[in-house]
């Protein structure tokens, strides 16, 4: 099972990016994207009830670990829909009130879940025979009301939380972005350099955000004194591309299951191959 839901998981990032990359409007992407995850879900469903026979062990690791991954997209989007149709009209100053008012809404959650935001921040499993199975519900174990209303074949007490605290790392840094950009109203600065052919970056947004995160993590850029928004706004000048939501790409870079370091391993890779290369040394 993990395998295919593991494949399904991939075909539904390609999409989501695809989806993030193609259309500019918030609200238009977030639709085309529910529909394309709500139909995702439904396959890994299909999946899930497929394999009868699973341990205890199986099941909480679906519930903790596969599941999450998948509806907590579900929530970030239909978060980001909310957010984006419901922005009042007005100034500077009341868009600003309003974005800090959402934020406010994820540190509320977050404080009325502290318990269990440290249980899982902290990797603990004490409680995942209580949590991650299902029919093991416990109402004293602080349940959100979705519980009673989710299907009980395909939910357990406490997946939700954890798509919830997956998806809420997103909604923040889509909030702060908006507010960073707002803030930063000096224009990005202009190379005095102008060479005769402007290169423009023709690979993934994904790869140059993997390589804008390990060259500052090195401290290449003025003895490593540069901010990450000031490199990723000189990408964006000296490349001619639109990073977007870099923080939120990020994330998804980081819960790779496997190659988490694809586009830098490959850079590693063929430049040996170039350096085996006796004919090709310029």
């Amino acid at each position: 099972m993990n395998n295919k839901a593991t494949q399904l998981l991939s075909k539904l990032n390609e999409q989501l990016n695809f989806t993030d990359l193609e259309i500019d409007d918030p609200i238009l992407r977030s639709e085309n994207a529910i529909n394309i995850i709500i139909t995702s879900i439904e396959k890994l469903k299909a999946i899930f009830e497929k394999e009868k026979v699973r341990s205890q062990e199986q099941e909480i690791d679906f519930f903790k670990n596969i599941k999450p991954k998948f509806t907590s997209k579900l929530i970030y989007y239909n978060a980001i829909y909310k957010i984006e149709t419901k922005k009042p009209h007005g100034g500077e100053r009341i868009i600003k009130k309003y974005l800090n008012n959402e934020l406010e809404k994820l540190k509320r959650y977050f404080d009325n879940n502290l318990d269990f935001y440290k249980y899982y921040r902290t990797g603990s499993n004490y409680l995942d025979h209580k949590y991650f199975t299902r029919g093991k519900f416990d109402i004293k174990l602080t349940l959100d009301s979705f519980y009673f209303e989710a299907d009980r074949t395909f939910s357990t007490s406490h997946d939700f939380k954890v798509a919830k605290i997956m998806a809420h790392d997103l909604i923040q840094v889509y909030l702060e972005d908006k507010l960073l950009i707002m803030e930063n109203k000096e224009p990005k600065e202009k190379s005095q350099v102008n060479p005769k052919v402007k290169q423009n970056w023709t690979s993934s947004k994904v790869a140059l955000i993997e390589l804008l995160y390990a060259l500052h993590t090195e401290g290449v850029f003025n003895n490593g004194t540069s901010d990450l928004k000031d490199i990723a706004e000189y990408f964006e000048s000296i490349f001619n591309v639109n990073l977007g939501q870099y923080h939120r790409a990020f994330l998804e870079i980081r819960i790779r299951k496997s190659d988490q370091t694809k586009f830098l391993n490959s850079l590693k890779e063929k430049l040996i191959k170039r350096m085996e290369n006796t004919e090709d040394l310029l």
